[in-house]
C-alpha cells in the first residue's frame, strides 16, 4: 500500500499554505485586541477587552485548519489501489476485413457479394455509435485502408470504393490480413474482427491456424452467401463464428451485439487508480457542521 501511495492531482497541495494564511488573517481580524488596539490606550486594553486566546474561542480556527487540511487532501486525490475502468466495455474496437477479389463480384447474392457485404457493414456502423472501427482490404496483399476511427461516414466512403480493380496484387492473403487486424486491435486496446469473405485459399489455411494459436481476438465471418459451406474452412482455421447474410437485420443485430461486448484491455489491464479522497468527505462535512450554528464565529468578538 505505502509503496503505491500517491496523489492523482498533487498540484492541489499548493492550496494548503494559502488556506492556512487566509485562516490566520481571519483570526487576526476577529481578535478584539487587534480591533481596539488603535482606539483604547494600551495600559487599559487588558482590562477592557477579553483575550481571544481561550480554548473555546480558538476552537473555530482549529476546525477551520482541520477542514483546510482534509479538504486539500480530498482535492489532491490520494490513492493507493486500482479499480476497473467503468468505460472498458465502451472502447472495444472493431476491425473489418474485406476480401476484395473477383470472386466477391459474383452476382449470386444481388447485386453482388462484395456490394451486399458492404451494405451490411453500413448498417452495422449505424448501430455502433461511438465505437471505433478500422477497415482492412485484402486480395494478394493486405492493406489498412482506415485505422480505428469513430467517424463511420469515412469508413462507409472507403468501403463503397473497394473494387478488385484497385487491388495491387491478385490472390488471397487471409493470414496477412488477420495479422494486420491483430496488430491494429493490440494498438487500440482490444476488440474483435469482422471478416467479410466468401472463402479462403487452400494455401492460407495453415498460416491462419498458426495465427490463431498466437492470437485470441474474437473473429466472426460475415458470409455474403446463401450457402455458407465455402467459408467453413476459414471458420475452422480461425475458430470463427459464421454469420450468414439474412434478408432482414438479424445478422447485423447479432454482429453489433457481439462487437459491443468484445473483450478490451489497456497497458494497465483496463484499470485506473481509485480516487480515495472521497472517503474523507463525510469527516469534512462533520467538521463544518458547527459553522452552521448561529453566532459560532461572531461569538469571538461578541463576548469581548
Amino acid at each position: 500500500m505505502t509503496e503505491n501511495f500517491h496523489f492523482l492531482r498533487p498540484w492541489w497541495l499548493l492550496a494548503f499554505p494559502v488556506s492556512l494564511a487566509v485562516i490566520m488573517m481571519i483570526r487576526r481580524s476577529s481578535n478584539p485586541e487587534t480591533v481596539w488596539r488603535n482606539i483604547i490606550a494600551p495600559q487599559l486594553l487588558p482590562y477592557l477587552v477579553r483575550s481571544s486566546n481561550s480554548r473555546p474561542q480558538q476552537l473555530p480556527f482549529v476546525l477551520m485548519a482541520l477542514c483546510a487540511v482534509i479538504g486539500t487532501l480530498v482535492l489532491a486525490g490520494p490513492t493507493w489501489r486500482k479499480e476497473k475502468s467503468p468505460f472498458a466495455d465502451d472502447v472495444a474496437a472493431l476491425v473489418v476485413m474485406v476480401k476484395v477479389t473477383p470472386s466477391m463480384k459474383t452476382e449470386d447474392v444481388p447485386p453482388d457479394r462484395l456490394t451486399r457485404g458492404i451494405e451490411k457493414l453500413h448498417d452495422l456502423l449505424a448501430r455502433r455509435g461511438g465505437g471505433k472501427t478500422a477497415l482492412i482490404a485484402y486480395a494478394g496483399s493486405a492493406h489498412l485502408v482506415m485505422p480505428p476511427t469513430i467517424d463511420s461516414e469515412i469508413i462507409n466512403t472507403f468501403a463503397e470504393s473497394l473494387d478488385p480493380a484497385i487491388m495491387p496484387v491478385e490472390g488471397d492473403s487471409s493470414a496477412e490480413a488477420l495479422a494486420l487486424a491483430a496488430t491494429t486491435l493490440a494498438e487500440s486496446g482490444g476488440g474483435s474482427i469482422l471478416w467479410i469473405t466468401d472463402g479462403i485459399a487452400p494455401d492460407q489455411i495453415e498460416a491462419v491456424k498458426q495465427w490463431r494459436k498466437a492470437n485470441d481476438f474474437p473473429v466472426r465471418i460475415l458470409a455474403p452467401l446463401y450457402d455458407v459451406s465455402p467459408v467453413t474452412t476459414a471458420a475452422d482455421a480461425s475458430r470463427a463464428k459464421i454469420i450468414a447474410i439474412t434478408p432482414d437485420d438479424s445478422d447485423v443485430d447479432e454482429l453489433a451485439k457481439a462487437a459491443k461486448f468484445a473483450p478490451t484491455y489497456s497497458a494497465d489491464g483496463g484499470e485506473r487508480w481509485k480516487d480515495d479522497g472521497y472517503l474523507h468527505t463525510p469527516l469534512l462535512v462533520l467538521l463544518y457542521l458547527p459553522f452552521f450554528r448561529k453566532g459560532w464565529m461572531p461569538a469571538i468578538a461578541a463576548k469581548s
